[in-house]
């Protein structure tokens, strides 16, 4: 694929050949570069030598699981977590003389790249109503105004608290307790829109709502791991260094995703002089390109191949012992199995039955399986039955509760998992609700909240006066995108704690609040002296975090403080806010005596790498579901059907991208260069459709609302699978409706959306 620009015009987007290699000398060089220009070289190396240490601060970027303390490299990060970093770090300020020259107007007209790029935040500003420009606030101003117009409210349900999943356990659970305190269950997170749908099925199904593996399950025992619907290269680029470790020991990877990514192919370590110098690791046996939404019937195939093989040699394929003593509905999973056409599933899936058969045969022959996901299965609406037939193919052979087996759902945020441990839910059981009652004197509400996307519909018909956001970018992160934006637009107050500028800012209530906070790498020295925060990964390990740069500003406060010095004005001090906020270890006292597994809190946490929570099915194969058994279930295949003349079209990052924050415009691992508007398509299908590489379409979708148009995209030939396309998020969240969300998880549908190309207009 030459280097291209068809259209004459002036952009400097640029398409080339896809890598079929990722990290090596190019990595370390982007890292250095970018670290430098945000930085500074001294500043910037001294802080990447702390990320990801014992004794320094957790990665603002994915919540990969660390090493041991003893077995951890000098320079711990990878370089999407060096650019996170920086990007937190920079020198470049906004401050009321930026909002003083540039009227909210003006600024709705930038992009959210160039916005991010300006610089952190540094005082409280505020919008007042009818204004047209951010002008400076009190702290103390800011937080009675918030207090104020909360309390005005008739109902507490008229208040939406939504959290990010960067966000520390402390600031979570005080933030929690807040919303509660105040009279709702009104929290949803960035959860909602990512992983609802593996806790779901999870839940359901083994009683847990997280993963059940570790990471030396990956690196020291797994014999065989599946990588589904997940680009580890660009969203967890760490898990590449953890994938060789099993490689080179002998495991087997098998990669199942719509689109040739090059963390699937040859890995340079830049840990290692092999991967610097020399050849590096070919880490996937083989990558299976899956049609986009085609993953249910792919399982569903694959347990029917291992039924037939079962069948064919009885006892040497299933686990019975494991089956008899620890599962229920296996018999109705096996009828639906029997029932299954192959014609059908080859059809739904895009892979060919030997492909399946082919996969079958080296799940026999592997004692221990792992199945690691992402955003590519749990974004379509049959998402939360897909996940539930995975675990039906871990069942069968035993593979949950052993040595290098059990699903893994790799989590995007930081702290997204450790936010729901602590309560950042609209539906925490009444236990949890319980032991807040017993530990701070109030009767919790018990009705349940509002999620994401229910909070939007409140929103936008009325029903919302304060929607405070904890972090995030809201409005780029959310479907719909022009109905998101008019449903803050709705409220009486917006309020975002924030380190940067974004989007959201821009799409503000009648009234509008930004409380800059500090951030991940900088130091939080409180009256109590310095605090550390924790958090928790995706294998269920807690450490602290503590940073090490000084405050950006003086007037930075810690989400911590913000929340507590709301929650102070809000109700006086009867639940020791004030305490909470002077010594962080207050708030883990209150953690250990609500939340099951935090026991000795403060002691364990003070061990060099922290703790693990416990996970019955990982820990005793137990499984706290229903019927207290691990639950086989039925699940018809489905896939979304699209009409002639349509495409089905998934959303990725870039490789330059952290969900909504993008650091540039480039792309390299998909030969991308200069900007973003791209939709990837395979050539048969710009043959069929009358288009040529690198012709501008919009990008719209059709549904019984009425259209959606996303404009103004690079048509460029990719190996996609045929009649599958994909552009990034959140460019294309424009085109996914309010209402196309997963069944059961009410997760939006980005993953799979038809749409039809036209010619720019």
């Amino acid at each position: 694929m030459a280097e291209h620009d068809r259209t004459g015009e002036a952009s400097e987007l640029r398409t080339g050949d896809p890598k079929t290699s990722s990290v090596g000398v190019r990595g370390i060089t982007e890292t250095v570069k970018y670290a430098r220009e945000e930085t500074g070289p001294v500043r910037g190396l001294r802080t990447l030598l702390a990320l990801n240490q014992v004794d320094g601060f957790d990665c603002p970027s994915c919540a990969w699981a660390d090493p041991p303390p003893g077995e951890r490299k000098h320079a711990e990060f990878c370089e999407n977590g060096a650019k996170a970093v920086a990007w937190e770090a920079t020198r470049k300020r906004v401050g009321r003389d930026f909002f003083a020259t540039h009227s909210v107007a003006q600024l709705r007209e930038r992009d959210g790249h160039s916005l991010e790029a300006e610089g952190r935040l540094t005082e409280p500003m505020h919008l007042a109503p009818g204004a047209t420009h951010y002008t400076p606030i009190s702290w103390d101003d800011a937080l009675r105004l918030t207090a104020d117009r909360l309390r005005a409210m008739d109902d507490p349900n008229r208040a939406v608290f939504y959290t990010s999943g960067r966000t520390s356990n402390e600031a979570a659970f005080a933030y929690q307790l807040l919303a509660r305190r105040l009279g709702t269950n009104n929290l949803p997170d960035c959860s909602n829109m990512c992983h609802e749908s593996s806790g779901a099925a999870l839940s359901e199904t083994i009683g847990v709502g997280k993963g059940v593996v570790t990471l030396q399950d990956i690196t020291d025992h797994a014999e065989l791991i599946m990588v589904v619907g997940q680009n580890p290269g660009t969203c967890h680029p760490r898990m590449l260094t953890a994938l060789e470790q099993a490689k080179r020991r002998g495991a087997k990877i098998i990669a199942v995703n719509p689109l040739p990514e090059a963390g699937f192919g040859r890995f340079h370590n830049p840990q290692n002089v092999r991967g610097l110098a020399g050849p590096g690791t070919q880490l996937t046996d083989r990558h299976l390109p899956i049609r986009v939404n085609g993953d249910l019937a792919f399982f569903a195939g694959l347990n029917r191949a291992l039924l037939a093989a079962e069948e064919a040699a009885p006892g040497t394929v299933f686990d019975h012992d494991f089956i008899d003593r620890y599962c229920d509905g296996l018999d109705a999973a096996v009828s639906g199995w029997r029932g299954l056409d192959w014609a059908r599933i080859e059809e739904l899936s895009g892979l060919t039955r030997r492909a399946i058969e082919r996969t079958a045969a080296d799940v026999i022959a592997a004692d221990s399986v792992i199945v690691c996901w992402a955003m590519g299965l749990t974004q379509h609406r049959n998402a939360v039955p897909t996940i539930r037939e995975i675990v039906n193919f871990l069942l069968l052979r035993g593979n949950i509760g052993r040595p290098g087996a059990g699903p893994a759902p790799i989590r995007g945020h930081s702290n997204v998992q450790g936010d729901r441990t602590v309560g950042i839910w609209e539906k925490m059981p009444d236990a949890f609700l319980d032991k807040l009652r017993d530990e701070f004197g109030f009767e919790p509400p018990r009705a349940h909240g509002l999620d994401t996307v229910d909070c939007i519909r409140a929103m936008r018909d009325g029903r919302i006066d304060v929607f405070f956001a904890l972090g995030g970018n809201f409005a780029a992160a959310t479907p719909d995108t022009a109905v998101t934006e008019t449903a803050l637009a709705n409220c009486a107050l917006t309020v975002h704690v924030a380190t940067k500028l974004n989007r959201s800012h821009l799409c503000h209530g009648t009234e509008a609040l930004l409380l800059p906070c500090l951030g991940r790498t900088e130091r939080d020295i409180q009256d109590g002296g310095e605090q550390f925060v924790t958090v928790e990964d995706s294998m269920a390990m807690v450490h602290a975090s503590r940073g090490r740069l000084l405050p950006g500003s003086p007037q930075l406060r810690s989400e911590v403080a913000i929340v507590t010095g709301l929650g102070r004005e809000l109700f006086g001090d009867a639940l020791g806010w004030s305490e909470m906020a002077r010594d962080y270890s207050v708030i883990r006292r209150h953690i250990e005596h609500v939340v099951p597994g935090f026991h000795a809190y403060e002691q364990r946490v003070a061990q060099p790498g922290g703790f693990m929570l416990p996970r019955g099915p990982h820990d005793a194969r137990t499984f706290p579901t229903a019927t207290g058994k691990a639950r086989f279930t039925v699940n018809p295949v489905t896939a979304v059907e699209v009409p002639a003349g349509r495409l089905l079209l998934t959303t990725v990052r870039s490789h330059d991208q952290f969900n909504t924050t993008v650091y540039g415009l480039d792309d390299r691992y998909r030969g991308v260069t200069g900007g973003r508007r791209v939709v990837f398509l395979n050539e048969d299908d710009l043959r069929e459709l009358d288009l040529h590489d690198g012709d501008l379409v919009d990008l719209v979708s059709d549904y019984p609302d009425g259209e959606r148009r996303a404009p103004s995209f690079r048509a460029t030939r990719y190996p996609t699978p045929r009649g599958c396309a994909a552009t990034y998020f959140p460019e294309a969240n424009v085109l996914v409706p309010l209402d196309s969300t997963a069944e059961t998880s009410n997760t939006p549908n980005t993953k799979s959306v038809i749409v039809r190309l036209e010619p720019a207009r």
